[in-house]
């Protein structure tokens, strides 16, 4: 018998990182401080009427332009050595999928967020990922960014949520707006888990929670984000609000723990429910 497929789904910045991942080595390296650095760039795309997450990429392609800084493939890649994780972080995905194994529960952990994926390729959990759908850029035959490949702002991290439910490839955006019945989805939502902090992931957690799946909003301990987490909590977008601590014993590990053992109750539910509706077809003939 094959294993139960469970999703665990995280945006990146300020969920599982401490901040933003740019931040940690690429804003600095461009001479600027990150406060800075993003009011200025949310300003350009104001005045431009850019999307926010389209306007960053290319105010860093911009400065680095003018400051004559590569920001090639292989530099963003290196971004990733430096970021740094909420407490627990590093162990969490070995230690949550032997929870998983314990249950005889497939644990598949994905990334969608709005950072990029060249940077997250080059930090230290990515082996832990299935897939990460992140921001990407084109680079030229010099290795420079020429273009966003690919943005991922709050209505695209629904439609890679829906890809992972369905079980579609990155680059199969016909696919996912075709109807696919429940019972044929590879990952159903009610075995989602959801981890984000800010507005990009209101509808992606909203989605989650309303078709019987888990949102956890994250925040970081002992800080003013509280506030935004527990906003989202009253206004039913999520099932928790926890802060982000991914230690053992901790509220997250605890949560988690508590609707993976939901997950393999049901499913060992179903399985005799099955039985029995085999022994009534069998008496019945």
């Amino acid at each position: 018998m094959k294993k139960t497929k469970v999703a665990l789904i995280y945006d990146f910045d300020e969920t599982l990182s401490t901040t933003y991942m740019q931040d940690y080595v690429l804003i600095p390296e461009l001479g600027m401080k990150p406060e800075t650095f993003w009011k200025k760039a949310n300003q350009w795309s104001e005045e431009n009427c850019a999307d926010q997450v389209t306007g960053s990429m290319y105010y860093f392609t911009k400065v680095a332009r003018e400051k004559g800084i590569k920001m090639s493939r292989e530099n963003l890649f290196n971004c990733g050595a430096l970021i740094e994780y909420f407490e627990g972080v590093k162990t969490w995905f070995s230690r949550i999928n032997a929870y998983g194994r314990y249950l005889d529960l497939d644990i598949e952990h994905y990334i969608i967020s709005s950072g990029y994926e060249e940077i997250i390729n080059g930090c230290s959990i990515r082996k832990y990922f299935k897939d990460v759908f992140g921001c990407s850029y084109a680079f030229d035959e010099d290795g420079y960014p020429v273009w966003p490949a690919r943005v991922v702002n709050y209505s695209a991290k629904v439609q890679y949520l829906s890809k992972i439910n369905k079980g579609l490839k990155k680059t199969d955006d016909k696919a996912v707006n075709e109807y696919t019945p429940d019972e044929e989805r590879r990952i159903p939502f009610r075995r989602i888990i959801y981890f984000g902090d800010g507005l990009t992931d209101i509808p992606s957690m909203k989605m989650v929670k309303e078709r019987d799946g888990t949102a956890i909003a994250v925040y970081k301990p002992k800080s003013r984000l509280k506030d935004k987490a527990m906003k989202l909590l009253r206004d039913n977008r999520v099932n928790f609000a926890l802060p982000a601590d991914y230690s053992e014993g901790k509220d997250i590990d605890n949560v988690v723990k508590t609707v993976l053992n939901k997950i393999a109750t049901e499913r060992d539910l179903d399985l005799l429910k099955e039985r029995e509706e085999k022994k009534k077809q069998s008496f019945t003939v």
